[in-house]
């Protein structure tokens, strides 16, 4: 139980492999929206436990349970069937292929993959516990299989809920961002707590209370429970004293005592009240989960105003501007988007010594900023998060 997946936006895997570096593990190779790495901890559970708790920038963690080669469909069963699948579900878990992906491999039919994996590892367990069938009436369990030139991956998931649900956001507005695409954002802003933070176009408020977040170095998992601590592998009262003690740990490097210049602003005062409702929600979770450690921390909430963007002023002399502007569903047609970049185009002069991003899915964006602002160079990031492609233009 040394391998690990982490999945991310394509396009975040230097900044999730940095993060991981960081945590002290050891990435190893990098997929399109994923990382592969590996563990030192002697024990998985702290593992499983650090990766899931204090990844931001990570989407799903999975356990890499088995790989090898498999050119047919009895290649694929041995290769499943052999996992000791008991050692991690209950005899009543239901178990889900949650996804199959094939690459260049003679397996092509994902939904055939899908029902032999399930059989294999249902007929493994049936054997093992002398039943006919499984009740599958308890905790559900996610299997993905990817398969890739013929090799096999099959992944055990670690994380239950996707790791971007926080559990602070109580809506996400007409457009959310998630906030594992929040936090990659911030990266590659390479944003610093001692630096100010604007969002001038803060919809549900994920970048700055994602920002808060970063910089009191609020762990981004510590209000939710992860799939990993119903595996039948861990008994109980270990998991429950060895999470307490790790929750209580990383409690204890929560800083507020650093200054951090967060705001946001939004022209629609129902996106600023929502923006308020979300970041009040993140601080009392973080709140209460310190105050169960001991601690006993005021946690700052990020300020927002109701603000017309083209009416604000840099407060500071430098800082950081970083929004996703709206189109699509906030905005009704691309000529009402394009309008706004052409306003846009003004920012440059109302920050200036400010570093600007800007994340959009409209190609259209760079040629209409830039006219307006011919010596404007705009460093790009390409990042697809689910089934969308953007960019991350930064302006230094």
């Amino acid at each position: 139980m040394n391998d690990f997946i982490a999945l991310c936006a394509v396009g975040a895997e230097p900044v999730l492999t940095k993060e991981l570096k960081i945590l002290g593990f050891k990435p190893y190779n990098r997929l399109p929206g994923r990382v592969f790495f590996t563990s030192e901890e002697k024990d998985p559970l702290l593992a499983f436990f650090k990766a899931n708790y204090f990844l931001r920038t990570a989407d799903r963690v999975f356990l890499l349970i088995n790989t090898a080669k498999a050119e047919n469909f009895d290649d694929l069963f041995d290769l499943v069937f052999s996992i000791d699948w008991h050692n991690y579900f209950p005899r009543d878990a239901r178990i889900t292929i949650d996804k199959v992906r094939t690459y260049k491999s003679k397996l092509s039919s994902e939904h055939a993959v899908q029902s032999i994996v399930h059989k294999a590892v249902c007929d493994k367990l049936c054997k093992k516990w002398n039943m006919h069938s499984l009740p599958e009436t308890g905790t559900r369990f996610m299997i993905r299989i990817y398969i890739e030139n013929n090799n096999v991956y099959v992944c055990l998931d670690l994380s239950g809920e996707p790791l971007y649900r926080r559990g602070y956001r109580l809506s996400g507005g007409a457009a959310p961002m998630r906030e594992t695409l929040a936090a990659v954002l911030i990266q590659l802003m390479q944003w610093k707590r001692k630096i100010p933070l604007h969002d001038a176009f803060c919809g549900s408020g994920t970048i700055p209370i994602e920002a808060a977040w970063y910089a009191y170095n609020i762990p981004p998992g510590i209000a939710r429970h992860f799939a990993f601590e119903n595996f039948i592998c861990f008994e109980k009262e270990k998991i429950e004293a060895v999470l307490k003690e790790e929750k209580e740990r990383a409690a204890s490097q929560v800083r507020t005592d650093c200054l951090a210049r967060i705001t946001g602003s939004d022209i629609s005062e129902e996106a600023v009240s929502l923006s308020k409702a979300n970041a009040e929600r993140a601080c009392i979770i973080a709140g209460r989960e310190l105050h169960a450690a001991g601690i006993t921390h005021h946690i700052e909430r990020p300020d927002f105003i109701q603000s017309d963007f083209s009416e604000l002023e840099a407060p500071y002399e430098r800082g950081i501007l970083l929004s996703n502007p709206p189109y699509g569903e906030r905005l009704g047609s691309e000529e009402e988007a394009f309008e706004l970049y052409k306003r846009m185009a003004e920012i440059p002069r109302r920050f200036p010594g400010w570093k600007l991003g800007f994340i959009t899915s409209k190609k259209e964006f760079e040629k209409i900023f830039c006219k307006q602002n011919k010596d404007a160079v705009l460093k790009k990031h390409n990042i697809r998060g689910g089934n969308m492609e953007t960019v991350l233009y930064i302006m230094e």
